[in-house]
């Protein structure tokens, strides 16, 4: 197996980062690779030297930002399938914002999710199943747990969107969010607040959700 060099994973990882920069502020398809190695301070071959082309780059970005974000805010930090469900979800809930909101590398993951939201790349296909399918399983299981027997799977969908629909508006309503109210950037209490609401406010709406499925079933 060949051994690569401390100076060859440098490299790399420089251009992962100055990549996902631009990646985030121009999109993948107006993005050059110019532009990164630029930013990154290497040679313009050593995206294809290490990455093949832009496309395989794009797709190594995400899935860099993908590990660094779960890594450090995992969705179901602390928390098992036998602790309550409301407890699970708040922490669902907290690692989704502060992957969304951390100053340390939220200038460049919620745009390049958003971008590829908006602007979907051949990289959808793999960002859906490495990244949101497994988030939305969770999130529905603990939904579920919440609804109680007999709640349908539109519901339990609805309800999973509502919750992740909240968290994202922060990634994508920054600029009106800062004319409205003058805050575009959260500290740490800024974002446990936020995370106690929509928590507060989801299990409220599920709640009332199950109740008025409770009484359905009894009518």
């Amino acid at each position: 197996m060949k051994k690569i060099s401390s100076t060859a994973v440098r490299t790399r990882q420089r251009i992962l980062e100055a990549a996902g920069e631009v990646f985030a502020e121009a999109g993948f398809r107006t993005a050059t690779v110019r532009e990164i190695c630029k930013r990154a301070g290497v040679n313009i071959a050593a995206v294809n030297y290490h990455f093949g082309d832009k496309e395989r780059l794009y797709v190594a970005v995400l899935k860099y930002c993908k590990t660094v974000a779960f890594e450090k805010y995992p969705a179901d930090e602390g928390v098992g399938e036998s602790d309550p469900p409301e407890k699970r979800l708040r922490v669902f809930i907290r690692a989704m914002l502060w992957r969304i909101l951390d100053a340390d590398h939220a200038s460049m993951f919620p745009k390049l999710v958003v971008r590829e939201y908006i602007e979907p790349t051949p990289a959808l296909d793999m960002w859906v199943d490495e990244a949101i399918r497994p988030m939305f399983q969770l999130l529905s299981n603990i939904v579920e747990s919440l609804l109680g027997k007999g709640a349908s799977e539109a519901i339990v969908r609805m309800c999973c969107t509502s919750v992740v629909s909240q968290c994202l508006h922060f990634a994508y309503a920054r600029p009106v969010m800062k004319r409205l109210f003058g805050q575009e950037s959260f500290g740490k209490w800024d974002i446990e607040i936020i995370a106690d609401h929509i928590a507060a406010f989801s299990l409220h709406a599920i709640r009332g959700l199950a109740a008025g499925q409770e009484k359905g079933g009894t009518g």
